[in-house]
């Protein structure tokens, strides 16, 4: 059994990635019914939380459903971090993660996310002030290094370790590889097989197949999976991997009526949390991912991204199974690229 604190997560938690502008509550609804373990929050500025940014503070609106749930912050002042963790205890969330992973320039360029690798001493001085601000569990997400040359995760697993951390996850690159390239698991694989690491560790980075989920789990002896990409517009791959864990059996791909249902839900709770307007708008980026594979489907998503009328996009999306009655979408159809934070 895989716990965090108190928090038990059976025994081979599938996680979902904190992903910006993509892993808000509508698309954790529709993961969480599908099979994910535990998931984050999109990352959370630490300095737009200390000024109320009502944008920040938006992204701590958990619900009960979603249990367990963490809150995943990123800074970089020590100070304000500490803050921002109890700021951030008071939405009462499960558990509480600090992002040292994110690549983009606008993070890593300002001190932030997987800019802290190259400094692990301050790094480990603000994990502390972390822990030291909150009751809950801390985790960490994080790369192998700077860059090729600086991989220095081994290290820093150890060191977040001895000032609190209870679980870590790594990302199978570097920042300097950003999202190109094969994730490299072998270190992930060497910091489980450290004897002085006790924490769960989890692995994230290309894991799109139930086939790949096995392979790297047996290969590379993590506590768990995290994955992101590939659950963006495809939800049931969660659920996919434990039947296949449990049974060596592929699962049917989801039906058109499955993939309409998924997206009529997310868009319904988009408009319910973020208002007509925004849900609406906010939820145009989702359709492709969910109907990516079918053969003309242009108009339609044209036709869904130029409305602002929740009723015609409603039937829009009830015309598509009846267009596409008895086509089955290929599980090869699924992969989407995506540039921001996992």
């Amino acid at each position: 059994m895989v716990k965090i604190g108190n928090i038990s997560l059976g025994e081979f938690p599938l996680l979902l990635a904190p992903m910006e502008d993509v892993s808000d509550p509508p698309f954790r609804l529709v993961c969480k019914e599908n099979g994910a373990d535990l998931m984050y929050t999109e990352f959370i500025s630490s300095e737009g939380l200390i000024r109320h940014a009502a944008k920040s503070v938006q992204k701590l609106d958990i619900f009960e459903y979603e249990r367990p749930i963490g809150i995943q912050l990123f800074g970089s002042d020590v100070e304000t971090m500490g803050e921002c963790a109890r700021i951030a205890t008071n939405a009462s969330p499960d558990l509480i993660d600090i992002n040292y992973g994110c690549p983009v320039k606008n993070v890593a360029c300002r001190g932030a996310g997987a800019a802290l690798l190259q400094d692990v001493p301050k790094m480990t001085e603000m994990t502390a002030a972390v822990v030291k601000a909150t009751h809950l569990p801390v985790t960490v997400k994080t790369r192998l290094g700077w860059n090729e040359e600086t991989k220095n995760v081994e290290e820093v697993a150890e060191r977040l370790q001895d000032v609190g951390i209870q679980a870590l996850t790594v990302h199978g690159r570097t920042r300097a590889q950003m999202y190109k390239g094969d994730a490299d698991w072998t270190l992930i694989a060497r910091i489980k097989e450290n004897p002085r690491i006790k924490i769960p560790i989890f692995g994230n980075g290309d894991i799109d197949s139930p086939e790949k989920a096995l392979e790297y789990k047996n290969r590379f002896g993590v506590d768990g999976i995290m994955i992101g990409r590939a659950a963006i517009g495809y939800p049931w791959i969660f659920n996919e991997i434990k039947h296949y864990f449990e049974t060596g059996q592929q699962l049917p791909a989801p039906s058109i009526d499955q993939r309409v249902e998924a997206a009529r839900k997310h868009l319904t709770f988009s408009i319910k949390w973020k208002g007509d307007r925004l849900g609406i708008l906010e939820m145009r980026r989702h359709y492709s991912n969910y109907f990516k594979g079918l053969p003309n489907f242009k108009e339609y998503r044209m036709r869904m991204v130029q409305s602002l009328d929740i009723n015609e996009i409603m039937d829009i999306l009830n015309e598509i199974p009846v267009l596409y009655d008895g086509y089955v979408l290929e599980k090869q159809a699924i992969k989407v690229e995506y540039a921001g934070v996992d």
